[in-house]
């Protein structure tokens, strides 16, 4: 089953979960009660921190939900903030997953210094409720912007293109 969040971020082919993990959450849980799906593939925008470039399309197993907050010291968490279907988790790219988009280039650094290359608002949310049911999972991104200054304006430029872009990608593959 595909999905996606909604909104500005529809496909033809994909149900709309909600946007952010909190109402993706509910929504795909209720999905999942309802009719448990054999697999989900979520599909949606993503931003870079830096390594990742825009237009970029990226597959990934892994989302891990870390807040800004964490690199300065300023706070911690006794979650389990790193999600994973994949089998080798040391070869993905992990997505992170925050209801803020970052918008400091220092901050992306740092996501880059742990190995995390994207930024979507929903995708832990998704793999966390996947794993829950025992649904395997796996996401597919489209980078419209970088995490820095200029992220939502970027994002804005970038969207029209990209949603056609990664449309082409799922439908050719």
């Amino acid at each position: 089953m595909f999905i996606c969040a909604g909104e500005s971020e529809q496909f033809d082919f994909a149900l709309p979960v909600g946007i952010g993990m909190t109402d993706v959450a509910i929504n795909l849980t209720k999905l999942c009660l309802a009719q448990k799906p054999e697999f989900l593939f979520f599909v949606g925008t993503a931003g870079s921190y830096g390594e990742k470039k825009i237009f970029d399309i990226v597959e990934s197993k892994t989302a891990a939900n870390i807040e800004n907050s964490f690199f300065n010291a300023k706070a911690y968490t006794p979650i389990d903030n790193l999600v994973s279907t994949a089998e080798d988790v040391s070869h993905e790219t992990i997505v992170n997953s925050s209801n803020y988009i970052t918008t400091d280039k220092t901050l992306a650094q740092a996501y880059l210094s742990k190995n995390i290359h994207l930024e979507n608002m929903e995708y832990y949310a998704v793999l966390k409720v996947a794993k829950h049911f025992g649904i395997p999972a796996a996401g597919v991104f489209i980078v419209t912007n970088y995490c820095d200054e200029n992220a939502h304006r970027d994002f804005l430029t970038n969207h029209k293109v990209a949603m056609e872009k990664l449309t082409y990608y799922i439908k050719e593959k």
